[in-house]
């Protein structure tokens, strides 16, 4: 440990992502990547993009992104916040409007950066046990704590809200902000989007990196109400006023354009993702019912640990939690037809071997 850290980096444990190996013929269902590329208008656009201009700072308001996202959502420019990432979108939604007198509540089982940001930023949280199925009740958050932020679809579980306990959810805590982020909302779950002209309390986190296949771009937003918006771009501006290139900005204005593309590689996704499920039940798991662009399964007798380790030797990468509840779940991104025999092939022949001791 150095002797220059400052005492907050002592005590911090930060966010471990999913691994990025370099193995020979991986077959990689551990990050949540889509198995497609981006569109080849985002493509184009990005391209047109690497032009003399990059010596020029990229428009910090990123306005045409802005207008453009709130054309897709039905909403108005102000009503949108975009950032590099939605990770970062969601720490400036923790210090701007989570870090309430009162604790911060979200599910036992979630996004593992929640509490990491609650440590960075000295927000103090109560977690909030999902039900014996994996479900997050909305009822277990009226009345107690200060504000909320739920994944909608919940990671790694992958099981979903619907809008109109997202509204209950809203109404409930009128009295404070309520986060709903929906990284993987698009693959089968309702976005809270049009719901946030009757609460003002609400704000709706989605990315470009899932769905849209732009992860390497880092394309975040938030859409709120105005006075929301207006205390993440205090943050941003005291922070980072440059937060997104200009390829990336092009790119993500370029892929809202091609619904077509968009429509037809989310159709892929949840269409392998059924066929996964049958796949995996076949083999005696159980699997989570996702709206997500993964799944959630466990096998009752294999450890979640030996088996993903197993599945490795095999160049098969897929993520394992080591959390109580989550211990004996694999967490498989939905990748391509391809993929996805490979890893039924290599899980068929690991279960037809003896089990570890």
């Amino acid at each position: 440990m150095s002797q220059y850290w400052s005492e907050l980096v002592r005590e911090l444990s930060p966010y471990v992502p999913g691994e990025q190996p370099q193995i020979p013929g991986l077959v990689k269902l551990n990050t949540n990547e889509s198995p497609f590329g981006p569109s080849p208008m985002a493509i184009e656009a990005v391209r047109s993009a690497a032009a003399d201009t990059l010596r020029l700072y990229p428009d910090p308001q990123a306005a045409r992104l802005r207008e453009a996202l709130a054309r897709y959502h039905g909403v108005e420019p102000e009503q949108v916040f975009v950032g590099n990432g939605s990770d970062e979108v969601l720490a400036h939604a923790f210090a701007a409007l989570l870090k309430q007198p009162k604790a911060l509540l979200f599910p036992d089982v979630t996004y593992s950066f929640y509490p990491v940001y609650c440590r960075l930023m000295g927000v103090a949280y109560e977690t909030v046990p999902l039900d014996a199925e994996m479900r997050v009740r909305v009822d277990d958050y009226c009345g107690r704590g200060g504000a909320v932020i739920i994944a909608n679809p919940n990671a790694p579980t992958g099981i979903a809200l619907s809008r109109q306990e997202i509204a209950r959810l809203a109404s409930a805590r009128a009295d404070a902000p309520v986060v709903i982020d929906e990284a993987y909302v698009d693959f089968g779950a309702e976005t809270a989007v049009p719901l946030i002209g009757d609460h003002p309390n609400l704000l709706v986190v989605q990315t470009m990196s899932k769905s849209r296949a732009l992860a390497g771009l880092r394309v975040g937003y938030a859409i709120g109400d105005a006075a929301l918006i207006e205390a993440l771009t205090r943050v941003k501006d005291s922070f980072n006023s440059y937060p997104l290139g200009s390829p990336a900005q092009e790119g993500a204005i370029a892929t809202l354009q091609d619904e077509a593309y968009f429509q037809a590689t989310r159709s892929v996704i949840i269409r392998n993702r059924a066929s996964l499920t049958t796949a995996l039940t076949g083999l005696g798991f159980q699997v989570l019912p996702s709206s997500a662009n993964f799944v959630f399964a466990r096998h009752p007798n294999r450890s979640g640990q030996a088996l993903a380790a197993a599945l490795r030797e095999r160049a098969v990468l897929v993520r394992h939690f080591s959390g109580t509840r989550v211990a004996d779940f694999l967490r498989i991104t939905i990748g391509s037809e391809a993929e996805l025999g490979r890893l039924t092939d290599a899980l068929a022949e690991i279960l037809a071997g003896p089990s570890p001791t």
